[in-house]
């Protein structure tokens, strides 16, 4: 048993990070966290801020009959910081939570700078600290500490690469062809959420050729390790020169064949150009990405082509033409644990009760999975500072799924994993359609978790707004 007077050291200022050292001083745990930025900088973050958002500015769909849409129900039900400040900083996505990123990371940092509880630290962490503790140093952990926590787990570190979509400008996006609108007129402003370029096919199969032609950014010294598999990839259960599917470079897909665009992020469906009154060919959609709307993502345009082939290729897509680029997409190192080797159920690591992993080290993908592991991890760790035995959440929640999805996966092929509903137990007897089973499995989740809530004795944290 750990003594209750213990002080919790929770290691990464990122979603995970945040969650967790929230949801232990919530619960009367004195906590030191610990973020490097900005002593020490990574290759996608921009600012010191916590809990910044280095990929796209969605969380995720919002709905009740989507997976992603569940865990956030899930979380909000659990009392989660992020969600809270996520539902603040929430601009127009449709049926998805996106946020101004920079409002969003604002909130954050203030309720963390504000708990009388919470010791924020800038400070890189560079061995694994004794005493209880959570690393939640995500992807881009530094090579200090991860060369300790490898000392540590005597495993190998899987990589991937991982990659972010570029923004735009709205005032240069050309309106007279780009049209508002969102898939089957599901959004939340009249015009429709976002904005969308469409092709014809001689304008798609332009595109297409010159996207595959394009130069890419040269791979640094740990890239090259990976695409020569240096770094143990095959025993791993991955291939050289690995990309996770969730975050694939555009010009990656598009190499797998001429329609892969066309049936991916350009999808044409669900949508209809108002000067034609027809379905285009291929659409290249934009999503806000500040509460101001002066900002768009290209949504699933992750890349790594080098910047002025970016601007040279992208700018052939219609309306597009004289698009000044806020930020240009690029590629990053991803890393995380062989989680089902070296983590229980309830993150905490097998061979040392006192220490827990959160967030994208742990192999859970997304960001509001990573908030969900960190909240796993701070209520356990707080519960083990108290003499209290820590979680498992019930495998029928979204939440309890990923936690037993990445602590029982085959270790030989194991890969990161996102919420989706094909990690819930079976339903007893489903309904015929798809929809209707989704919303069924969110129905049977959302019982089971507040029932037991209830028998574990978890009171719901109430969590207010940080503007």
């Amino acid at each position: 048993m750990v003594s209750m007077m213990e002080k919790l050291t929770v290691v990464g200022g990122g979603l995970a990070g945040v969650e967790a050292a929230w949801q232990a001083a919530e619960r009367g745990v004195e906590v030191d966290l610990y973020e490097m930025r900005p002593l020490r900088t990574t290759p996608a973050h921009l600012t010191d801020r916590l809990a910044e958002l280095v990929c796209s500015n969605s969380l995720g769909s919002d709905l009740p009959d989507r997976a992603a849409g569940l865990l956030k129900a899930e979380l909000r039900r659990l009392g989660s910081l992020i969600l809270t400040c996520a539902d603040a900083a929430r601009v127009p996505a449709g049926g998805a939570l996106a946020v101004d990123r920079e409002e969003f990371a604002a909130q954050v940092t203030r309720a963390i700078d504000s708990h009388p509880r919470i010791r924020l630290v800038r400070q890189e962490v560079m061995e694994v600290p004794a005493g209880p503790v959570i690393i939640a140093s995500g992807p881009l952990t530094s090579p200090a500490l991860a060369a300790a926590i490898a000392r540590l787990t005597g495993a190998d570190y899987l990589y991937f690469y991982d990659a972010m979509a570029p923004i735009v400008y709205l005032d240069s996006v050309n309106l007279d062809v780009a049209f508002r609108a969102s898939r089957y007129d599901r959004g939340s402003e009249d015009a429709g959420d976002y904005l969308n370029c469409p092709l014809s096919r001689a304008e798609y199969e332009r595109f297409v050729d010159e996207l595959l032609a394009a130069e890419r950014i040269e791979l640094r010294d740990f890239e090259r390790d990976i695409a020569d598999g240096r770094v143990g990839a095959a025993a791993c259960g991955l291939e050289p020169d690995r990309f996770f599917e969730g975050c694939l470079p555009i010009e990656v897909l598009a190499a797998r064949g001429r329609q892969a665009l066309a049936f991916g992020p350009m999808r044409p469906v669900g949508l209809i150009d108002p000067r034609s009154g027809r379905r285009p060919y291929a659409v290249v959609q934009l999503r806000r990405d500040n509460l101001a709307g002066t900002l768009y993502n290209l949504v699933g345009f992750q890349t790594n082509l080098k910047w002025p082939e970016q601007k040279r290729v992208f700018r052939l897509i219609p309306g597009l033409e004289e698009a000044e680029f806020a930020r240009y997409g690029q590629m990053h190192r991803n890393t995380f644990l062989n989680a089902p080797m070296l983590l229980r159920p309830t993150l905490q690591f097998r061979g040392r009760a006192d220490l827990f992993f959160a967030g994208q080290i742990t192999g859970v993908e997304g960001y509001v999975g990573n908030a969900g592991t960190g909240l796993v991890a701070g209520v356990n760790a707080a519960r083990l500072i108290r003499g209290e035995a820590p979680l498992v959440f019930p495998i029928e929640t979204m939440l309890g799924a990923l936690c037993h999805y990445v602590t029982h996966a085959d270790p030989a092929s194991f890969q990161p994993m996102k919420a989706n509903f094909g990690l819930l137990p079976p339903l007893a007897n489903p309904p015929h359609g798809k929809r209707e089973r989704y919303a069924a499995y969110s129905r049977r989740a959302l019982t089971v978790l507040d029932r037991w809530m209830a028998e574990v004795g978890m009171e719901l944290v109430s969590v207010r707004a940080f503007a």
